[in-house]
């Protein structure tokens, strides 16, 4: 057996698959091109080992025993930066769109093609490492009304916005290019990666559930729709205006 070229990415990767033997050929695989990976039968056993072996991308079964992947792919969703790709004899568009909206940045279906597999890793953490050093320079201080990290937008008078990795994503994406208009394409792919046919409802469920946040706080949210343009984030401390 010819072993596959090693990768030029050093990702940390985490196999939540309850079948034994597919398991182990991923494990082989992925360690054969370079990556540092381990893997976990079930959900339970996988909480446990996270803390003592961190990942930078978790690939995750949905059939598991006790915890579904429904439900890890959510919380990883809520906690942290975590890249997460399903792998899933479940189909189903349902199943799919599911998986995508609670925060799955890729759904292959099994049997997996492991070449495939592979360059969804690399593009999925190639862009978790272009998202860091946005989250960074957005955090930089400056002269901006608004302030962005990871946990939260906070404006100026002290309000605080709380937010999930993925509508801080979305913000980042916004906030990086402050007063100008970016097209929903470009948010989407920052967010899920390129794809041909990409889906603006995921870009728009996200921004829904912002505003709504926002509105529960009395918070009047800095991103406007340009309509057949795309979304800009607006700053009161600027003085450019938004190019549309």
């Amino acid at each position: 057996m010819n072993l596959p070229e090693k990768s030029s990415i050093n990702a940390r990767l985490a196999i939540i698959e309850d079948n034994e033997d597919l398991r182990d050929e991923l494990i082989f695989y992925l360690s054969a091109k370079g990556y540092n990976v381990w893997g976990a039968d079930s959900a339970e056993a996988f909480w446990r080992q996270l803390h003592r072996s961190p990942v930078d991308i978790v690939l995750v079964d949905i059939g598991l025993p006790g915890e579904d992947g429904f439900s890890v792919i959510e919380y990883l969703n809520s906690i942290g930066h975590f890249g997460v790709i399903v792998l899933s004899a479940r189909g189903t568009t349902q199943d799919k769109i599911r998986g995508l909206d609670l925060g799955a940045d890729a759904y292959l279906i099994k049997p997996v093609n492991f070449s495939e597999l592979a360059d969804t890793i690399t593009r999925l953490y190639r862009r978790i490492c272009s998202e860091k050093d946005a989250r960074q320079a957005a955090a930089e201080p400056g002269a901006s009304h608004w302030r962005l990290t990871a946990e939260a937008l906070y404006c100026s008078d002290g309000m605080a916005l709380d937010l999930t990795p993925k509508e801080y994503g979305l913000l980042t994406v916004l906030y990086k290019h402050k007063n100008t208009v970016c097209k929903k394409e470009q948010v989407h792919d920052a967010l899920f990666g390129f794809h041909e046919q990409a889906d603006m409802h995921r870009v728009d469920v996200i921004l829904s559930r912002l505003r709504r946040k926002a509105r529960e706080k009395s918070m009047t949210l800095p991103v406007r729709a340009v309509f057949g343009q795309g979304l800009v984030f607006t700053d009161a401390d600027q003085e450019a205006e938004a190019q549309i």
